[in-house]
Formats: structure tokens, C-alpha cells, sequence
């Protein structure tokens, strides 16, 4: 009988496309689930197959199979279970994608624990941020971490080296699991799309099946396919639909460990014979931008980008070197994946620009202010109908006259620069521990690499000056992350807010406006 992944039309998926359909790919059911045995274990036959290519940034290739992963993965449950670990524990691990991520990433899902990837830019700050919200009774890390990780009170740390893993290899190379589908297994911090500061969301083992439909037809990914996604896997893009959902299928995936190049991506993609390829719209701009996509071939067929819209250029780019159609597919950390393309579809009319239509069974509606349906082409809030009730993406969009959705803007605070999703108040809180700083507004402003960068207005008694303004973006990034930083500073005499008291970063947003438009 024939599987949802043996479809590839769109009208398919809208005719066979079910949540009965769906678990017919696992192994678990309902009652009994976990990630790590659907998305290696079951995959181990001992003919080592691939599981992960790993491409370095320093030109050298990891190359992982099913049949490691799994037995390392063993290895670390039963060795987390000997330090003491327990089911719903929480195991954080701050790595590069390597040998040591995936055995900490699955290892710890095997054990029942709950694993906790997160980014390896963190500074102090970023990381005890985390930190403080989790509570994991472990941090696995690399060495140049370590002493930063150490300056956390009551955090134990341990060094992700060959020493480690020489340790777990006394341990079984098989687990038994235990855990139920509704058990946590995993928790992905995003940087405050609907709070403030960071908050994880927090994925039950069930979430890596209700994940398939965006992936099926987000990524269109099938097996067979060579798959690749350079995001990091500590976020969501590069966790959920560039590592659980190929591995969920037997498919071979790919990574970009290190500082990103986009000529060793492009490299990596023609060396691994990659077919379809997934990354961020930053990634597209600046393998446009390098120059150099004319000194390689490619063997893309379906290829998606997800975290911002991408410009005119950059799809201008895409269909002249890899010739397939750009599939956007839109989503949060909190309410995943709602908006695709359908890639490798050949009765779906990609548009180029267009977020796509919406996940087989969802239903997205642009509102007014007073929630009734927009019309075709006007903009208002995009919601998506979940638990018998509309619940707010905090987009902005319009839809056209064919059901396509196309992004209007951000209705929160939230900066997406380059595809990383940054908090403005967990930058001004980070901005406001330097002590010339009295008071500190951060919004995003256009910008033509990342479509968006942080800036960052000041108030200070100091004079202005530019190692002032060099100061600060070394503070912030030292101590929050690599990427999240003001890319742009301006001194000012005074903040504007509202009648509360708050600072009222929307006037702000509207100066920044009004003067790039009397600029133009």
C-alpha cells in the first residue's frame, strides 16, 4: 500500500495527506514514540550507511553513519544514567554539529532525558540566560567554552573531547527505551517571538510526527533524496527540518559546522552530490554575493529557504545557477511550520515571493483589526486556526486572489537579521550593563546583506564617538551571542515613551522611516 512519501503532487497531499497516514511512517504509535529510535535507531543495520555528512568550515569532511550514531547514542544513555540522570532531566549541550552533538542529542532523548541544543556564539549572558531557564543538570561543551560555562554557579559542565568518549564506550551499544509519545524530549529556545527574553518551547517525542507534514511538503524531502540544511542545528530550521525530519526518514543529511563560508557550502554541495537543499535566505544571498557559484555543479532538484523573504536579486540568482523554482516555506519556533511550496510538486505553481499555501489539514486567515477575513490583497494580522480558536503568528500578510500568502511585516519587537531571530529586549538588557549607558532602545532597520540589522539608540553622559560605538558592539556581543549585537548605534538625548513610562520603540521605528524615505 503506498506511503505519503511516495506521493509528490500537490493534489496528493491534499487528497491523502491525514494524521493516520502520517504515523503509518513511524515505528511508535500514539502510546509509544521516541525521536531517537525513528530517527537512528530503527535506521542501524550494521551496512553503515550515512547518516550525517558533516562539512567543516576548515575544508575537512565528518561523515557519520546509522550504525555509529546509534551505538554512541546508546553509550551516552547508559552513560548519563551512571552520572545519574533520570527521565524529564534536563542535558543541555553547546556544540558544534560533530560526532559529540548527535550522541548528545539522541543519547540523552534515548535515556528519557530532555535534550536542550543551544547556540555555540552564546557569550555569558545569552548562555546563562538559557541557563536560568532550563536548569539542566548537565552542559556538555567544547573546550574554548569551558571556562566560560564554569563562571555558572551550580552547573556542571562537562568537555565534549576524545576523553569523553573513550569513557562511554564501556557502556552497551543498545538502549532500551521507555519513553511515551507524550513525554518531553526536546527543548528549542527561540529569542522571544511571543515574550520578551528567551523561552523554550517545549516538543513532546509525538512532535517529531506532527513535524512530517511541513517537512514532506516544506522541504518536499523523500527518500532517496540527498538532503542539505547549513542552519544551525541549535535552532529550529536547522534542527527540525535539516536534522529529525531527513534522519525521521532514512535520509542522509548534511550540515556546515564552524564559521559559515558560502564557498565551502557550495563545495560541500557539489561534492556530497546534493538534490535538495534547505537554508535560510542569508545563505542564498551570499553564495550570490561570493561570486563563485560559476566554478561549481550542482545536482539541486527541490530547493526551500525559510526565516525572511528573499529579494528579487537573490531568486534571480537561484533560478539562473541551480534552475528550480525558490520554495519559501514560512513558520515560528512556537506554532512550527504553517506555510509552504510544495518543492518537487509539478502541479504547484511556485510565485516567486509568495510565503506558499497552507500545510495539508491547516487553516490561516488574514484579519482585520477586528478579526474579520481580509480581503484579497489587503494586509491584517496572519492567524492560524488551532485548538477551536484563531490564534495570532505575529505577522503580518496578505493573500491574493489564488489563496497564496505573502508577508507583510513584523507585528512584534522581534529583529529577524540574516534569518537569526534576535529579542530587542534582551539586547537592551545586555547594551545596559555597560556603565556609560543610561538608557538603551534597540528596533530593526532595513539592511541590504541581512534584510534586517539591530540599532541601537543610546543615552549616555560619555561623548559620542566611534570606539564608543565599537565598545559597545564588542560589550554585546561578548556577552549575548556572536549575532546578536547593534549593528547600528546612535546617540541620543532622550528616548521616546508612551504615558506608561515604557519606551515607545514604534516612534522610533517610524523617524528610521520617515528619513530612509526623504533619503531615497
Amino acid at each position: 500500500m503506498p506511503k505519503l512519501t511516495d506521493y509528490t503532487r500537490y493534489a496528493d497531499a491534499q487528497q491523502f495527506a491525514n494524521s493516520r497516514a502520517l504515523w503509518e511512517l513511524f515505528d511508535g504509535n500514539r502510546e509509544r514514540l521516541n525521536i531517537a529510535h525513528e530517527c537512528i535507531i530503527r535506521h542501524a543495520d550494521g551496512c553503515g550507511r550515512t547518516a550525517v555528512r558533516v562539512a567543516h568550515a576548515d575544508g575537512t569532511d565528518e561523515i557519520l553513519s546509522f550504525d555509529e550514531i546509534a551505538a554512541g547514542s546508546a553509550r551516552f544513555a547508559h552513560w548519563l544514567q551512571a552520572n545519574g540522570i533520570r527521565p524529564g532531566d534536563r542535558i543541555a549541550f553547546m556544540l558544534q554539529p560533530s560526532l559529540p552533538f548527535y550522541l548528545s542529542l539522541f543519547g540523552a532523548m534515548l535515556a528519557g532525558a530532555i535534550s536542550v541544543p543551544l547556540f555555540t556564539l552564546f557569550g555569558p549572558d545569552g548562555l546563562r540566560l538559557r541557563v536560568d531557564d532550563c536548569k539542566p543538570k548537565l552542559l556538555i561543551t567544547s573546550a574554548d567554552k569551558l571556562e566560560m560555562a564554569g563562571e555558572i554557579e551550580g552547573l556542571r559542565v562537562v568537555v565534549a573531547d576524545a576523553g569523553l568518549l573513550e569513557e562511554i564506550r564501556r557502556f552497551p551499544q543498545t538502549f532500551e527505551v521507555a519513553t511515551r509519545a507524550d513525554d518531553l524530549a526536546c527543548f528549542q529556545y527561540t529569542s522571544g517571538t511571543t515574550r520578551e527574553l528567551p523561552a523554550a518551547v517545549k516538543h513532546t517525542h509525538r512532535a517529531l510526527v506532527t513535524l512530517m507534514f511541513a517537512a514532506l511538503y516544506g522541504t518536499g524531502i523523500r527518500p532517496g533524496d540527498e538532503f542539505f540544511c547549513p542552519s544551525s542545528p541549535a535552532w529550529g530550521h536547522g534542527l527540525w527540518h535539516g536534522t529529525l525530519a531527513p534522519l525521521g526518514l532514512g535520509v542522509t543529511t548534511g550540515t556546515f559546522s564552524g564559521r559559515f563560508d558560502a564557498v565551502r557550502l557550495m563545495k560541500a554541495l557539489q561534492d556530497y552530490r546534493i538534490t535538495n537543499l534547505s537554508a535560510a535566505a542569508t545563505h542564498y544571498r551570499m553564495m550570490k554575493n561570493s561570486g563563485k557559484a560559476g566554478d561549481f555543479k550542482f545536482s539541486i532538484k527541490k530547493l526551500s529557504y525559510t526565516g525572511e523573504p528573499i529579494d528579487p536579486a537573490t531568486l534571480e540568482f537561484i533560478d539562473r545557477i541551480f534552475h528550480v523554482p525558490a520554495c519559501s516555506m514560512y513558520g515560528t519556533t512556537e506554532i512550527g511550520v504553517v506555510l509552504v511550496n510544495y518543492p518537487g510538486s509539478s502541479d504547484y505553481l511556485v510565485k516567486p515571493g509568495s510565503l506558499g499555501k497552507a500545510v495539508p489539514g491547516l487553516k490561516l486567515q488574514v484579519q482585520n483589526p477586528d478579526g474579520t477575513q481580509a480581503a484579497p490583497g489587503v494586509i491584517g494580522e496572519l492567524m492560524v486556526w488551532r485548538r477551536d480558536r484563531w490564534e495570532t503568528t505575529k505577522d503580518l500578510a496578505r493573500m491574493d486572489e489564488d489563496g497564496y500568502f505573502y508577508h507583510a511585516g513584523r507585528a512584534d519587537d522581534v529583529i529577524i537579521s540574516a534569518g537569526w531571530t534576535m529579542s530587542a529586549v534582551e539586547i537592551e538588557n545586555t547594551v545596559l550593563k555597560h556603565p556609560d549607558v543610561k538608557e538603551v532602545a534597540v528596533i530593526g532597520v532595513p539592511d541590504a546583506t541581512r534584510g534586517q540589522v539591530a540599532k541601537a539608540f543610546v543615552v549616555s553622559d560619555r561623548p559620542p564617538s566611534e570606539e564608543f560605538v565599537d565598545e559597545l558592539k564588542t560589550f554585546t556581543r561578548e556577552r549575548l551571542s556572536q549575532h546578536e549585537f547593534p549593528r547600528q548605534i546612535a546617540f541620543v538625548s532622550e528616548l521616546p515613551k508612551t504615558p506608561a513610562g515604557k519606551v515607545h520603540r514604534k516612534v522610533l521605528r517610524d523617524r528610521e522611516a520617515a528619513a530612509a524615505a526623504a533619503s531615497a
